[in-house]
């Protein structure tokens, strides 16, 4: 792991590399998540380099002083733009949170990129209230929610689901708690019209957490977008079906 200090703390990120001289992608996790959910993407790593990073209060970055919403929203762009200017990236990859993320910093931030992958993500984000409620008050229930069929994924192995909440306990239930009313308070509706580089939505089929058509409602926003459905997945399709998410991803950055 490498890493960048920034706003007097230290963000952590991992470069995949094979030499490939193509795009070189800067993949951005969602709530409770870290870089290691884009380990099966250094696959396209022979064309396309990728750089994964650490949120702030995630994997191995330093924690941020931030209240829930905008705060925090903004803090993790900073994330985003200090390990942009340390490791380079020209096209953003994002998932669910990590997606308003990636589009938070392509509205109010000066990146130079050539386009976007945003996967699970929509102009809002909004929570069922009694995962909000529950991340907080019975965070063993709220991990079990999120590993019901069709939400984080949509038939994953034992080892996979197990993996997974693993995971989660490791963030642990107040930086989850964080992320997901920031999630929640996202709204980028009206928002999105000056982003001008081409945008790829990769949704789910059973994703019931950000459906299909967050995906279609995100598109129309944007000035040049196209959604594409990956089959047998849920909201971690970079995850449950790596070779398939692969294949679109590979696809648009030869088309962009």
């Amino acid at each position: 792991m490498q890493t960048v200090t920034h706003h007097g703390r230290t963000t952590a990120y991992r470069t995949f590399d094979r030499g490939g001289d193509g795009h070189r992608l800067l993949a951005v996790h969602g709530s409770g998540g870290s870089h290691r959910i884009w380990t099966a993407q250094s696959a396209v790593a022979t064309d396309h380099p990728v750089v994964a990073l650490d949120l702030s209060g995630h994997g191995e970055s330093d924690d941020v002083s931030a209240e829930p919403g905008y705060e925090t929203l903004s803090a993790y762009v900073d994330d985003v733009v200090a390990v942009a200017e340390a490791a380079g990236g020209d096209v953003l990859l994002g998932n669910s949170l990590g997606g308003a993320v990636a589009l938070t910093a392509l509205v109010e931030r000066d990146l130079d990129v050539s386009g976007a992958v945003l996967a699970g993500v929509g102009p809002r984000l909004p929570v069922p209230e009694d995962l909000l409620e529950w991340v907080s008050a019975d965070f063993p229930r709220a991990v079990e929610f999120l590993h019901r069929p069709d939400h984080l994924f949509h038939d994953a192995d034992k080892e996979t689901l197990n993996v997974s909440r693993a995971a989660l306990r490791q963030t642990g239930s107040a930086v989850l708690d964080r992320d997901l009313q920031t999630a929640h308070g996202v709204d980028l509706r009206g928002q999105l019209s000056g982003v001008d580089v081409p945008v790829l939505a990769l949704v789910g089929a059973y994703d019931r957490l950000t459906p299909p058509y967050y995906h279609e409602e995100l598109c129309e926003e944007l000035s040049e977008c196209e959604v594409t459905a990956v089959d047998g997945a849920a909201h971690l399709a970079m995850l449950e079906v790596p070779a398939a998410f692969n294949r679109e991803l590979s696809g648009f950055l030869s088309r962009a």
